[in-house]
């Protein structure tokens, strides 16, 4: 047993809910690449701990994410940022199968242009999921950071990438990319970190209080 399969013993339940997302994207031949069940779990341990009722996340594929967000407080709602119209109708679809109908809007297209638009209506979010296109990790931070409350948390999935961001010599475009992330935000004076090696990384910040 490894430590993933491990952990996943002790701390995560079986979840035909997740489990059934899982095998839409089998069978609609879309890639399988939602949050671990672990890395799941702790996004709602981490809405009910903070308190966060206004959430964003910036990438929807199938549902998976938003469902583990949503489970972390009754009355949240959740604005999903998703290039594919086809993700999101699947993401829709299973999030008010799971008993959240009319808690999430989608934006469908570029996440940077949806970002644009929120931030020209200045809504503001206390909690934010990053897990989309590698490339804009950065830019999608610099948005969540003049979307955000005071105390804000923001979350972001993959930045371990499979321990490839430990290749200093990488020329790997989406590996710099999450490098880059990283230590943007470590190095961020607005922001307080920490990179939790569970699923395939996650690094969690949050903005201080202004």
């Amino acid at each position: 047993m490894n430590l993933e399969s491990y952990i996943q013993s002790l701390f995560v339940q079986k979840d035909e809910e997740l489990e059934k997302i899982t095998d839409s994207l089998l069978q609609a031949g879309m890639p399988t690449i939602s949050v671990s069940p672990e890395s799941g779990k702790l996004l709602t341990l981490l809405v009910k701990i903070s308190g966060a009722q206004n959430l964003l996340e910036i990438g929807a594929l199938g549902g998976y994410s938003g469902i583990c967000l949503l489970r972390g407080d009754d009355i949240a709602n959740l604005t999903s940022l998703e290039l594919h119209e086809t993700y999101a109708d699947m993401a829709k679809q299973h999030v008010e199968e799971a008993g959240f109908k009319d808690r999430v809007r989608y934006k469908i297209g570029p996440a940077l242009d949806s970002l644009k638009q929120l931030k020209r209506d200045r809504i503001t979010y206390d909690f934010f999921f990053i897990d989309a296109d590698k490339g804009n990790y950065v830019n999608y931070l610099d948005y969540c950071i003049q979307l955000a409350s005071p105390g804000a948390l923001i979350i972001a999935d993959n930045t371990l990438w499979g321990g490839e961001v430990l290749n200093e010599h990488t020329e790997n475009k989406d590996t710099k990319a999450l490098q880059t992330y990283n230590r943007k935000v470590a190095d961020h004076p607005q922001l307080e970190s920490l990179l939790v090696p569970l699923g395939d990384g996650l690094t969690i910040a949050r903005l201080k209080s202004k």
